[in-house]
């Protein structure tokens, strides 16, 4: 017992006493190993005499300008080629409203073929029945509306001859707006006629664009994610799963803002249509039918195309029922604002008034009504598309192997 407590310690006393310091080795021979290049971009002197803020303002500075100028080359290519591209985003975007009923009929077992044939011309024949419709209703009622309108001009006149404004009454003579609408045509035949080819040429760009817009949905609706797929091969390998993903995220966002926004605008023309036909508007249904499709023009189109329905109501009616009909009309829409538009769309597609009115207004720009309509949605599309695709990338797939006791992850 004593010999072991003795060497235990002799052992402790052992590695109580600190290592020698390691001998000194040569330097290895630098001529013998190769020399790394390391690449520098700043320089000491260069360090001293730009701030360092410059420095950092001037990085952001050339490639702001860099994506500005990618941005502005993608918008002139897109504007050069309005013809083409107008075409295809609408095509995306009926695509995106008629889809559910392709798949949906497919469901059903009916063919890929046969579900887009019935899709496409059902929505044909709705669009043709909803114009038949406001065009006989406008046809019946135009002589009671022109007489009243007549009336109302006739009313207006005298109250700015004899009121206090006292305009001489050669200003609202019939004969005296003839002369001159007769003298202003005499002398413009040659601008009335070139206004009139042009007019002709922009009928056939119309009949030519539609036909486009047709064919491409047929083909979007009959094969739409081979042609996607396709698309998916001018992106690098290792981005395109990532690029599917968030343009099947940016899909679902455009998808929920069409059918929501078919929603918010049957709506509107259904509470428009009831205030009017209470009211004995005359035209209702073709005015609910400008307020349907005004609705797709967000914030501001329901509004402008329910001032129609209030002008209507004064010429018609007088300014007590107009007001009635503004008050109806302002209404509906805080209801869209306040309650159709938060439960309907959800944070999905949650969009920023000012970006809205925004995108409205370079839409109008770039492609005029058509431009306008599409704005929106291709924003929804956009912003659901950039955020899923600069976000945190997904959790990869848990690879899962059989072994003889049950499913092993690694």
């Amino acid at each position: 017992m004593r010999d072991r407590f003795t060497a235990y310690r002799a052992a402790r006393a052992a590695r109580a006493v600190p290592p020698p310091p390691p001998a000194p080795t040569a330097p290895a021979d630098d001529s013998t190993q190769p020399e790394v290049a390391v690449a520098t971009t700043t320089t000491e002197a260069y360090d001293r005499a730009v701030p360092y803020g410059i420095q950092i303002a001037s990085a952001w500075a050339w490639r702001v300008i860099a994506i500005a100028a990618l941005l502005y080359g993608l918008l002139w290519v897109a504007r050069y080629l309005s013809e083409v591209t107008i075409q295809l985003a609408l095509a995306i975007v009926l695509k995106a409203m008629l889809y559910p009923v392709a798949n949906r009929l497919r469901s059903w077992g009916l063919p890929t073929g046969a579900a887009t044939a019935i899709t496409v011309l059902g929505g044909l024949i709705l669009i043709a029945g909803a114009l038949t419709l406001i065009t006989s209703q406008i046809a019946n009622q135009t002589a009671e509306l022109s007489d009243k309108v007549a009336d109302g001009f006739a009313t207006l006149s005298m109250y700015l001859q004899n009121g206090p404004l006292e305009i001489n009454p050669k200003y609202f003579s019939v004969t005296e707006w003839t002369a001159r609408l007769n003298a202003f045509l005499t002398d413009s035949s040659g601008l009335i006629a070139t206004y009139a080819a042009e007019v002709g040429a922009q009928l056939g760009h119309f009949a030519a664009g539609v036909a486009l817009t047709l064919f491409a949905l047929i083909y979007f609706l009959y094969d739409g994610r081979s042609i996607f797929a396709f698309l998916l091969n001018f992106f690098p390998r290792q981005a395109r799963a990532r690029v599917d993903q968030a343009a099947n995220k940016g899909w679902r966002a455009l998808s929920s803002y069409v059918r929501a926004t078919i929603l918010i605008a049957l709506v509107d023309a259904v509470g428009v249509l009831i205030a009017a036909l209470i009211l004995g508007v005359p035209v209702a249904p073709a005015l609910s039918a400008l307020v349907f499709l005004g609705a797709f023009i967000p914030i501001v189109g329901s509004l402008l195309s329910g001032f129609v329905a209030v002008l209507v109501a004064l010429v018609a009616l007088g300014w007590v029922k107009a007001l009635i009909m503004l008050a109806s009309i302002i209404f509906v829409a805080q209801v869209e604002g306040h309650i159709l538009q938060p439960f309907l769309l959800g944070r999905a597609v949650k969009l920023h008034p000012l970006a809205v009115i925004l995108a409205i207004a370079i839409g109008i720009i770039s492609g005029g009504i058509v431009g306008a309509l599409m704005a929106v949605p291709l924003l929804a599309f956009t912003k659901s598309f950039i955020q899923h695709l600069a976000g945190d990338p997904d959790p990869p797939l848990v690879r899962t192997l059989r072994w003889p006791s049950g499913p092993r992850r690694r």
